[in-house]
């Protein structure tokens, strides 16, 4: 059984979906084919801190859907989340609550690897998928991410995490480190994203995100895979083997680009994601 509010206090708070007692916050704007857009997990991130940037030039062709993911942002807790099928049933549950059968989707570092396990459990809900700088393969974890998920909140804490996430350090305003670690103090906020990621085996997190390389191999779906080349988050390499798992997927890396491709190539990531949403891989005839 699902229901819908709004409300409208604050841009980070969109509307909220509620099935089987939990409540996604979601942003839905737009028209035309649905875009799901799956957020990262840096401390104090929320679907509109992870996409703002984007949403104003992806609803001017799609009806672009962006949740907060149980743990995350103004979405339910589930406290410890020890099996990333949580989020693969929030997902499919979510997108029941809406009447949606199939979307497109992309999916930015942890939602990469839940688009993923989501694309595997249900082929036939996805037309085409972007991964972009993406979890979903086990690898050694990189110092930036235990970085990154060992997060425990003061300003000082929150501006090294953001430097760990972006190339351009002149992004990170005092103005952007004060608001993302207000958001990562908010009452409900700290609790379950210590509880999930913040344990003394991260690397166990890594492998809870991945999937199966035969099951990755098998998908047939349309792949377009984007990572930054200084990337200090998720290796370079995993993407690339990633890329080379898949049957149907093209690989793009920036230059002069971190983790942040969204925010550092702001401009060619939605035109690459609209074009690949539109014509696909080869543009049809």
């Amino acid at each position: 059984m699902a229901n819908m509010t709004e409300n409208g206090d604050r841009p980070e708070i969109g509307k909220s979906l509620v099935v089987d007692g939990s409540a996604t916050n979601y942003h839905d704007m737009g028209d035309g084919s649905p875009v799901l857009l799956i957020h990262g997990s840096g401390p104090g991130v929320t679907a509109w801190a992870n996409w703002r940037l984007n949403l104003p030039e992806l609803t001017s062709e799609f009806r672009t859907i962006a949740p907060d993911m149980f743990g995350f942002g103004y979405s339910d807790s589930k406290g410890r989340i020890e099996n990333k099928q949580v989020w693969v049933d929030q997902l499919a549950g979510f997108l029941d609550g809406l009447g949606i059968d199939k979307v497109s989707v992309v999916g930015n570092s942890f939602g990469g690897g839940i688009a993923l396990a989501f694309m595997i459990a249900h082929p036939d809900r996805i037309d085409r998928a972007v991964l972009m700088g993406p979890a979903g393969l086990n690898f050694p974890i990189t110092p930036a991410l235990d970085k990154v998920w060992g997060y425990e909140p003061s300003p000082e804490a929150m501006r090294e995490s953001l430097e760990y996430l972006a190339w351009d350090h002149s992004r990170l305003t005092d103005d952007l480190i004060q608001s993302r670690y207000e958001a990562s103090i908010r009452p409900g906020a700290q609790e379950p994203y210590n509880a999930t990621f913040g344990g003394a085996d991260r690397q166990a997190n890594v492998a809870m995100l991945a999937s199966s390389e035969d099951d990755i191999a098998a998908l047939p779906h349309e792949t377009l895979i984007l990572h930054g080349i200084s990337d200090q988050v998720i290796p370079l390499d995993s993407t690339v083997r990633l890329a080379t798992l898949m049957q149907r997927a093209d690989l793009h890396v920036f230059a002069e680009c971190g983790h942040w491709v969204q925010i550092e190539r702001m401009a060619s990531f939605n035109r690459m994601v609209t074009e690949f949403f539109k014509n696909g891989l080869k543009a049809k005839k």
